[in-house]
């Protein structure tokens, strides 16, 4: 059974998504910052949040550090010690570490080289749709 509350890696596509549309990707967002789900990220995945915000969306520095200083505060910051090589992308396998050593019950993304491997151990990979539905919102 699982802990109370879940406990979620946050893919930084579905991040993204979440802090610039609405939609499942904001839904997702909201649960964390209404403490109903725990989310759990780690220093490498802030980092290509803060790059992609940065080089791909034009941010400007103060506001991605405002973004990032307050996913910090919400976030459960894990340091994975085990490295995983199961995706053909090396961005993909950083997800799945923080994952793992953050004990989650789950990975939400959008991207469709983890979403096909549908479980890695104990992690379930979902989408933020299919997560939604799960917690039964919408």
């Amino acid at each position: 059974m699982a802990r109370n509350p879940l406990r979620v890696v946050i893919d930084t596509n579905v991040l993204v998504s979440g802090i610039v549309f609405k939609g499942n990707p904001r839904q997702v967002l909201q649960t964390v910052i209404s403490r109903r789900i725990q989310a759990v990220s780690s220093r490498p995945l802030l980092a290509e949040l803060a790059e992609v915000l940065g080089k791909k969306l034009k941010f400007s520095s103060p506001k991605i550090k405002q973004i990032t200083d307050r996913l910090a505060e919400l976030l459960e910051i894990v340091q994975p010690r085990k490295s995983i090589q199961v995706c053909r992308d090396p961005d993909d396998n950083r997800v799945l570490e923080a994952a793992f050593a953050g004990d989650c019950d789950y990975l939400i993304t959008g991207d469709k080289d983890l979403l096909v491997l549908k479980k890695y151990r104990s992690i379930r990979i979902l989408t933020p749709s299919e997560f939604i539905g799960l917690l039964g919102i919408n």
